[in-house]
């Protein structure tokens, strides 16, 4: 078969039969298109370990519009989709190469960056909460911290999706899962004050209020973009004079280190992130055990006393 025709019916299989989301799909589009572009359309088993290793050394030296080559983790996610397919491949009995022969680079491990207490009240007393928009924001940065939701959770979310006065929900993650998300009364508390303020039967819980497509054909403001929300989180952290990158992630990150720090166990923030592999949980533990160093001290080097 060839490569064209098969990544159709891959796509294919991942809507109807894996149920993964648009986004995810673009993706793994996107991705193997590169590997058409690259090596033609070719019988699916002429794709090999040669050509898949050449491939690898043209992603490597590939440049974007921000930057002059693919970071190694973007490169990653080309062979993860590569992988994917050609297990797809062996389900449907196609001549294919293992996918197991397909290693990942290694990558560095980035350093998680969170924010302090004093941090969070700068940022969160940033926003002018006069205004309709000001009131928004603050409620997308109280909730952002409340419940470390995702930002294209965030952005996803419906009026009728919330229970302020239960303060939970649920809400639809990464590989179509769902989660529980728990807020803070003080979370709560500033999206009620947002929609007091609003005036509209839209049913978008956070909208759109500048720009020149605020608005539809009847009159109803757009739901606020992902895009948004990064760069209003970006641009109060810089207001509150935070030097360091701050983005709606940053926010997540503090959410999973403030609970570790207060006594939460992995497993728990593992559900609450929805986080599939308790591994990627685990980036928070080298800066979030605050029991570590009292150990250390009462236990270490007491034979020589």
């Amino acid at each position: 078969m060839l490569f064209a025709k098969a990544k159709t019916d891959f796509l294919e299989y991942l809507e109807i039969e894996q149920n993964r989301s648009q986004r995810t799909i673009a993706n793994y589009d996107h991705y193997l298109t590169r590997l058409l572009d690259f090596a033609g359309d070719i019988e699916i088993h002429e794709i090999d370990a040669e050509l898949i290793r050449k491939w690898r050394l043209w992603l490597n030296r590939l440049g974007t519009n921000t930057s002059d080559e693919l970071g190694k983790t973007t490169q990653n996610y080309h062979l993860i989709a590569v992988r994917s397919f050609l297990k797809f491949c062996a389900k449907r009995d196609i001549t294919a190469m293992t996918a197991d022969k397909i290693e990942l680079a290694r990558t560095q491990r980035k350093q998680v960056t969170f924010l302090n207490e004093d941090e969070l009240a700068r940022i969160f007393e940033r926003p002018d909460i006069t205004t309709l928009a000001g009131l928004r924001d603050r409620a997308i940065l109280e909730l952002l911290f409340s419940s470390g939701l995702r930002v294209s959770e965030l952005v996803g979310l419906d009026k009728d999706h919330i229970n302020l006065k239960r303060r939970e929900f649920m809400v639809r993650g990464k590989g179509q899962k769902d989660r529980p998300i728990f807020i803070s009364a003080e979370a709560a508390n500033w999206i009620q004050k947002y929609l007091d303020m609003r005036d509209d039967n839209t049913r978008p819980l956070f909208l759109r209020y500048s720009g020149t497509k605020k608005v539809d054909l009847s009159g109803n403001y757009h739901r606020l973009t992902a895009r948004s929300v990064q760069r209003l989180v970006g641009r109060y952290a810089l207001m509150a004079g935070i030097t360091k990158h701050v983005s709606p992630h940053t926010m997540r990150h503090s959410f999973a280190t403030d609970l570790l720090m207060n006594g939460a166990d992995l497993r728990s923030v593992q559900a609450m992130l929805g986080h599939s592999n308790i591994a990627t949980t685990q980036i928070y533990t080298h800066v979030t055990d605050p029991h570590l160093k009292s150990i250390h001290e009462r236990f270490h080097g007491k034979a020589a006393q």
